[in-house]
């Protein structure tokens, strides 16, 4: 799962991959069998050296060359080619700004990783991974609010929260959910069913104690078999959860999780001392950390590092691979895209007032 194709299963962009050596009759059947409208000229180090078109087959016909010759003077040396990290949004853009339908996506060292396709980051294909969302929060601090509505159907817009995330990661082609819930869990189950309503398949875990944001994924049966994505059910954002799933298996994760740069100002000037010394000074320094989001991308083979039916929080989890010496690697995606935990009053109503700026938009 460490490489990345936003249209295809993986292993149908490597069909696109041709070695500098080809001849013209290879380059058409490479096309014919990758079914992209693209080959990714490589050399014998595996390394990007160009890409071929069919017009660039046909005007390489047009000038004499025969179906035995080789390819060497007609691949295109020049292609426009994107960073694993770069976001669906800019490259949907640079696609649109040059167009172009394919895009390769090379690593540090030129080597392809990927390609990029127009049409299916328009319209996402259907993925088959699952997303939980842990929906079983009792949302003490939004009282009297929460007292007969779990905080995940609290209304922003026209829309429950939860129902703002669902809908947002079925436009990335996500249709198979898992709702963990507990406190007031009936009401979210009448209203959301089995899904249809919205066009995808949802589930339910039953928490019969607060098992904490991560310890109702260990209820989870049978076991996902690829990785899947995790969400509080109280997060609205625009993160995409597709290019945060890519972003995992890219950088071969075990445990991502999304971070936010969060910053405060501190109230009082900052005395920096060396024993009883003062060597310097900071008036109102500004200190910048990474926040937990409350989003996460876990390979199946977390859910053995769960104890069934114990409570477990997300930092609790990701401590664990800190301390155990295995294979497995916690990363970080880092995040930009407008995001609220919804936790108190006041960010309920900041998340109308968003909203409702959305729509004025």
């Amino acid at each position: 799962m460490s490489d990345i194709d936003t249209s295809k299963p993986p292993e149908q962009w490597r069909k696109t991959l041709l070695p500098l050596d080809s001849t013209l009759q290879e380059a058409i059947s490479c096309l014919e069998m990758g079914e992209l409208q693209i080959a990714i000229v490589v050399g014998s180090d595996g390394l990007l050296e160009g890409t071929l078109t069919d017009g660039d087959i046909r005007r390489g016909l047009l000038r004499g060359l025969r179906m035995d010759s080789s390819i060497d003077e007609i691949v295109f040396r020049d292609p426009i080619v994107v960073p694993p990290q770069l976001g669906r949004e800019a490259v949907l853009q640079l696609m649109q700004t040059n167009l172009v339908r394919q895009l390769p996506i090379i690593d540090e060292n030129r080597r392809v990783i990927g390609l990029h396709l127009l049409d299916n980051l328009i319209t996402p294909d259907k993925r088959p991974n699952l997303m939980v969302i842990m929906a079983g929060g009792q949302g003490t601090r939004l009282r009297p609010h929460t007292e007969n509505c779990p905080k995940p159907l609290m209304m922003v817009g026209n829309k429950p929260m939860l129902e703002h995330i669902i809908i947002g990661a079925r436009e990335e082609g996500f249709q198979h959910f898992i709702l963990a819930v507990h406190y007031l869990g009936n009401m979210i189950e009448d209203y959301f069913g089995d899904g249809s309503r919205w066009n995808v398949r949802i589930e339910y875990l039953h928490e019969e104690l607060p098992l904490g944001t991560a310890g109702a994924l260990g209820l989870l049966s049978p076991r996902p078999e690829e990785p899947f994505v995790v969400s509080n059910g109280d997060v609205l954002t625009d993160i995409r959860y597709g290019d945060m799933l890519d972003y995992h298996c890219r950088n071969s994760g075990s445990a991502t999780m999304a971070v936010r740069m969060y910053e405060w100002q501190h109230s009082f000037g900052v005395v920096q001392t060396e024993g009883v010394d003062i060597i310097g000074f900071e008036e109102k320094p500004i200190i910048r950390n990474h926040i937990n989001a409350g989003i996460y991308v876990l390979e199946p083979e977390v859910l053995d590092m769960l104890e069934v039916g114990k409570h477990c929080d997300m930092s609790t989890l990701f401590t664990r691979f800190l301390e155990n010496e295995n294979d497995m690697r916690s990363i970080v995606y880092p995040m930009h895209e407008p995001w609220l935990d919804v936790g108190s009053e006041d960010d309920l109503d900041r998340a109308q007032d968003e909203n409702t700026s959305k729509k004025t938009d």
